[in-house]
């Protein structure tokens, strides 16, 4: 897991040249490059870094907002809100991409009440992976936990939504009338060393024999 920045797959993009000059001038115009590294700051939007071809310049924290996959044909303005539905959880990352997660056929569903379809290209996730530093974020709260799913849009543009915002495509293994989802956020913090009646520490022995905790024992009885 990185703290504040990560590699990501050097996918290739066009920047909106109006976001290279600060929303001056340039509007549009594209810069063609490719993604460098994601930055995580916790409260805001994801920032990537992106190798600009034209000037060999390395641009750092732009939102996704900012990248096309093309420059033609582009048929809808969409807002950041519309790409991105949540700022980033932690300063702690890890970039990977999920090889089982259908054929990379996804839709997804739009704060603006549409659904966009794109394919899956990889997945930005966040914990705590030092515990002696305060958890001040929501990245290891069941119920409030968010992955960044990163998606290719088919109007060319580029989103980052959770998991309960997408429905992933496999033509081997989708039936062709699919459920729609109405399960239940997860809320449960489920552990196994916390309500075991057993334990291991009376013996010393390589393969041992598992003893019922006495005292836990007397517990039941009581109940």
């Amino acid at each position: 897991m990185s703290f504040l920045i990560a590699n990501v797959p050097p996918i290739r993009v066009y920047v909106k040249k109006e976001y290279l000059y600060d929303h001056q001038k340039g509007h549009g115009e594209y810069a063609e490059g490719h993604w460098v590294t994601v930055k995580s700051i916790q409260g805001r939007a994801l920032y990537f870094e992106t190798y600009i071809y034209e000037s060999g310049a390395l641009f750092d924290k732009l939102p996704i907002s900012a990248f096309v996959s093309r420059t033609d044909n582009i048929t809808e303005n969409m807002k950041l809100e519309d790409l991105e539905l949540w700022d980033a959880f932690s300063y702690n990352i890890a970039v990977l991409e999920k090889i089982t997660a259908g054929t990379g056929k996804v839709k997804y569903y739009s704060s603006n009440r549409k659904w966009y379809y794109g394919k899956y290209l990889f997945t930005i996730d966040s914990g705590n992976p030092d515990k002696n530093i305060p958890i001040t974020d929501f990245s290891e709260v069941p119920e409030q936990h968010k992955s960044f799913n990163i998606l290719e849009l088919d109007n060319g543009h580029f989103a980052a939504q959770p998991n309960n915002r997408c429905i992933f495509y496999d033509k081997s293994l989708s039936p062709s009338k699919m459920k729609f989802p109405d399960y239940k956020v997860s809320t449960m913090e489920y552990q196994v060393e916390a309500t075991s009646k057993w334990t291991a520490g009376d013996t010393d022995d390589f393969f041992y024999e598992f003893k019922k905790d006495e005292q836990e024992g007397d517990i039941e009885k009581n109940e």
